[in-house]
C-alpha cells in the first residue's frame, strides 16, 4: 500500500472497465456473441475469485431485465451499493455501465461506453434508452439521438462517456465514424478514451486530438476467460466509481499508475488484411483500400488507419508520452506489453487451475509470484514463459482481419499439459 499525508490510504487496485453479458441467469440473450455463462453474477465471481480484479465496468447493465436481476442480487445480500457508487461483490466493486452505438448523420457507427453512479441512475437511463431504441434489452444496439444528446444525458446522472475501441475499423470514432472526434462528440464530455486491442498509448500519440484525454486498456470480454486480458492499475483509496472519476482527473493523488495490453500485434485488427487472397498485410508502407498483391479489397488495420489520419510520427509520438516514473502525474502512465495467461503456449486449463490453487488469482500470478515458485507448481518451461509475458517479450505472430495474433514461441517439453 502507498499512504499520502493528509488522504488516507492509497493503493494499487487492477480494473477493467469493458465486460459484457451473454445472457441473464435465466438463458435470456444479452449480448449475442457473448458467452452463455457470462452473467452478471459469474463475472462478479470471476473477477474477485480467479482473476483479482477489484473494479470492473459491466457494460450492459441498462438491459431491464439485467436490472431486475441485480436487485434481486441486492435483495438478497449477495451484493451492496458502495457509498462512491458501484456494487460491491466480496472483493471486487462492479460499475454499472452500458455500450451504445451512435451515429449522427453524415458519420459512420461508433461505440461509446457510458457508466453512471448507481442502481437508480441506471434505472433512469435505462427508461430513457428505451424511447430511443428499437430493443433496449441487448447490448450495443443503435441510439436514435445525437452523440451529444447521449453525452448530455448521461452528465445530468452523474456520469461519464468514453469512446470504446476507438480505432477498430468497425463501429469506432476513428476507425469507421470520423478523422476527428470532435467533429461529432463535445470533447468536455469526454471522461477518457479505450484504446482497444489492436493499439496502445504510442500508437494513439500520434493523434494529438487525444492528448487531453487519460487511456484506458480493457477486455472487451465476451467470455468469463477474456476477462483482465487487458486492464489498468489504478491508485485509489478504495474501489468505486467516485474514486475512479477522480483517477481520471488526477485528483488528490489519484491516477492511472498503468496501462496493461497484449503487444499490438496480437489484436485482431492491428493490421490490414486482405479478404481475396486471405493474407495479413504486415507492411512498412501504408495500405491503403486495395491489396498491393492481388488488387483486392482489404480490411484497413488499425495501424494503417492511425497513419493515414495522425498529424505526428511515431518517433514524435514516443518521445512525447514516454516516462519511467509512473508517479509523475503531468505525463501519461507507461503501456505494459503483457500477454495473458490463456495465450501462452502449453498453459492449459488443467495447469491454471492448479496454479490459481497456489497462489489465488491471476493478478498474483502475473504481478507477485516469483518465477521459482511457478516452476514448483507448472514447471520451468512454463514459468519461464510467464515470467517473459510479464515483460511482454514473448515472440508473436501478427494478426488482422479478424484474426487473432498468436504467440510464436512454445517452450514447452514434450508432455507438457496442453488440457
Amino acid at each position: 500500500m502507498m499512504a499520502e499525508a493528509g488522504q488516507g490510504e492509497l493503493r494499487r487496485i487492477f480494473a477493467d472497465f469493458h465486460i459484457h453479458i451473454g445472457r441473464t441467469a435465466a438463458g435470456k440473450p444479452v449480448k449475442i456473441s457473448g458467452s452463455r455463462d457470462l452473467t452478471f453474477a459469474n463475472i462478479a465471481y470471476e473477477a474477485s475469485e480467479r482473476k483479482g480484479i477489484g473494479l470492473i465496468g459491466i457494460i450492459d447493465c441498462h438491459s431491464p431485465a439485467v436490472l431486475e436481476e441485480i436487485d434481486a442480487l441486492v435483495s438478497a445480500g449477495e451484493m451492496e451499493e458502495v457509498p462512491g457508487g458501484g456494487l460491491r461483490y466480496r472483493d471486487t466493486v462492479v460499475l454499472l455501465g452500458s455500450e451504445i452505438e451512435v451515429k449522427d448523420p453524415g458519420f459512420g457507427p461508433a461505440h461509446l461506453l457510458a457508466y453512471v453512479p448507481d442502481l437508480s441512475a441506471m434505472r433512469t437511463f435505462s427508461s430513457w434508452m428505451a424511447g430511443h431504441m428499437k430493443n433496449v434489452e441487448l447490448s450495443s444496439q443503435r441510439i436514435y439521438a445525437t452523440a451529444q444528446t447521449l453525452q448530455d444525458t448521461v452528465a445530468q446522472l452523474g456520469g461519464i462517456v468514453i469512446p470504446a475501441h476507438i480505432f477498430t475499423p468497425h463501429r469506432s470514432v476513428y476507425g469507421s465514424a470520423a478523422s476527428r472526434m470532435a467533429d461529432f462528440l463535445n470533447l468536455d464530455q469526454i471522461a477518457a478514451v479505450e484504446l482497444g486491442l489492436s493499439a496502445d498509448t504510442a500508437m494513439a500519440g500520434m493523434l494529438s486530438e487525444l492528448d487531453r484525454f487519460p487511456f484506458l486498456s480493457n477486455s472487451d470480454a465476451h467470455s468469463l476467460a477474456k476477462i483482465g486480458r487487458e486492464y489498468n492499475a489504478l491508485r485509489l483509496a478504495e474501489p468505486s466509481f467516485a474514486e475512479w472519476v477522480m483517477a481520471l482527473r488526477g485528483e488528490a493523488g489519484r491516477c492511472i499508475l498503468a496501462n496493461y495490453g497484449l503487444s499490438p500485434r496480437l489484436g485482431k485488427y492491428h493490421r490490414s488484411y486482405c479478404s481475396q487472397c486471405s493474407v495479413v498485410l504486415d507492411r512498412d508502407d501504408m495500405v491503403t483500400d486495395r491489396c498491393p498483391a492481388c488488387g483486392g479489397r482489404i480490411v484497413r488495420g488499425v495501424m494503417d488507419r492511425i497513419r493515414s489520419i495522425a498529424d505526428r510520427n511515431t518517433e514524435e509520438a514516443h518521445m512525447l508520452h514516454h516516462r519511467n516514473d509512473p508517479l509523475q502525474a503531468d505525463e501519461r502512465p507507461p503501456y505494459i506489453h503483457q500477454v495473458p495467461l490463456e495465450f501462452i503456449p502449453g498453459l492449459g486449463r488443467r495447469t491454471l487451475d492448479k496454479l490459481l490453487d497456489h497462489f489465488g488469482t491471476e493478478m498474483n500470478i502475473l504481478h507477485e509470484v516469483p518465477q521459482e515458485r511457478l516452476a514448483e507448481v507448472a514447471g520451468a518451461d512454463i514459468a519461464s514463459s510467464i515470467a517473459e509475458a510479464r515483460g511482454g517479450i514473448l515472440a508473436v505472430e501478427v494478426g488482422g482481419g479478424g484474426h487473432y495474433g498468436r504467440v510464436k514461441k512454445a517452450r514447452t517439453r514434450p508432455g507438457t499439459d496442453k488440457s
